[in-house]
């Protein structure tokens, strides 16, 4: 299993890879926070022409994860304390209503969710600097599973479209402590263990220890 396989089954749009390209690669690089994006150079990375950069950057703008600046071009919004705090709350609340609701209906994905976790425990011995983004990818993953078992496929739309910040911010949290992979790992293994005995109380809890700590180390000076 790979973290967020690419649909196969017909050829992507130009427009199409542009937005992949930004969405998987640019938006989540925590250097490029601030930095204002070349059109052509965009475009000879993905190989396309430049009018399907342009329609990508105005649907990330829509999504606020792009800002538009007159006669300067796309710039990657720096995000900001608030905006971090206001995702680990809308996080805190999709999930522990998704961790209620999955386990009410029987549909908690505990085996996809263990293989999730096995995979970052194999990625936690390395080094941040070489395993980082897709650690965070599992890790997005992960959570994303637990969102899906609610069966409220707008509700899983609208966490999928957080994705972006959340590798970001995942990324730049895996930073601020030299353990940080290994702690994720830990407070993943509470989650899962709270959701196979069937404990929503708990699964809230562990949830909630969770968001708290990478909010923590974002926000610490």
């Amino acid at each position: 299993m790979k973290p967020d396989p690419v649909e196969t089954g017909e050829a992507l749009s130009g427009r199409e890879k542009a937005y992949q390209h930004l969405y998987a690669h640019v938006l989540v690089d925590p250097s490029m926070q601030g930095a204002f994006l070349s059109e052509q150079e965009l475009a000879e990375q993905v190989g396309v022409s430049r009018t399907p950069v342009r329609e990508a950057l105005l649907m990330l703008a829509a999504d606020g994860l792009v800002e538009m600046i007159p006669r300067r071009g796309a710039r990657v919004p720096v995000i900001t304390g608030r905006e971090i705090a206001e995702l680990m709350e809308l996080r805190g609340v999709l999930e522990r209503h998704a961790a209620t609701v999955a386990l009410e209906t029987g549909r908690v994905p505990l085996a996809e969710m263990r293989e999730v976790l096995a995979r970052q425990h194999e990625l936690k011995e390395q080094e941040p600097t070489e395993s980082g983004r897709e650690f965070i990818e599992w890790d997005r993953r992960f959570h994303q599973l637990l969102v899906d078992a609610a069966g409220n496929g707008l509700m899983s739309r609208s966490y999928e479209k957080l994705r972006a910040r959340q590798v970001l911010v995942g990324v730049e949290a895996l930073f601020r402590r030299t353990d940080r992979q290994e702690r994720v790992c830990v407070e993943h293994d509470e989650i899962v263990a709270a959701l196979a005995a069937g404990d929503p109380q708990a699964a809230r809890e562990a949830i909630d220890r969770h968001l708290t700590v990478t909010l923590d180390l974002l926000l610490r000076s």
